[in-house]
């Protein structure tokens, strides 16, 4: 358990340093499977992911019962009905990312840049919003996610899935990336009209 506890703390700590949160936003978790079934280990609520100490991660079972002490994240819902939904699933990274974030509040989308996997669709599939925390954002989430490994929650963040928390963390690294470069390329094709 250590091992998987220190692993969230580094990847919490690491999208914090690529500012891909900030303050305390933001929510990692990593499924764990046992011989009593699975769990989830999960960010806690109302923590910065910067300086998470092991005792601030959460352990839930897959009904959300808390098996530790302390409060897990409020998008906890969210988390354990894409897990549900996902056996491939086994780490999962929401971050609220500046320019991947901006096209979440924007009525452009994200382009599927080649870097991760087979691109069966031009751009990023998204979700409409849903106030975070709810029921309803944590069905529609699961739902919207489909097969993919990336979702845009409109007015809110992004969330990315793999089989592994670094997967996870990488694929939200290029995320950001990858809504950055077209947000540069949008500024420096508008400012072709100026000049």
């Amino acid at each position: 358990m250590k091992k998987n506890v220190k692993e969230i703390i580094d990847v919490g700590n690491n999208i914090y340093n690529k500012n891909l949160v900030s303050g305390k936003s933001g929510n990692i978790s990593k499924r764990i499977k046992t011989a009593n079934g699975d769990i989830v280990a999960i960010t806690p609520t109302l923590k910065s992911l910067a300086n998470l100490k092991p005792e601030d991660i959460v352990i839930v079972d897959f009904d959300g019962n808390t098996l530790t002490s302390g409060k897990p994240s409020s998008e906890v819902n969210m988390h354990l009905e894409i897990y549900k939904k996902r056996d491939d699933v086994n780490g999962i990274v929401h971050t609220h990312s500046p320019y991947a974030t901006g096209f979440a509040f924007s009525n452009k989308k994200i382009k599927r840049l080649e870097g991760f996997g087979e691109i069966k669709n031009p751009y990023l599939p998204d979700i409409e919003y849903e106030k975070p925390g709810t029921a309803e954002l944590a069905k529609s989430a699961s739902e919207g996610i489909g097969d993919s490994d990336v979702l845009v929650l409109k007015n809110h963040g992004v969330i990315c899935v793999s089989e592994n928390l670094k997967e996870a963390e990488s694929l939200a690294v290029f995320v950001e990336e990858s809504a950055k470069t077209q947000f540069i390329t949008y500024m420096l094709n508008s400012a072709e009209d100026i000049i």
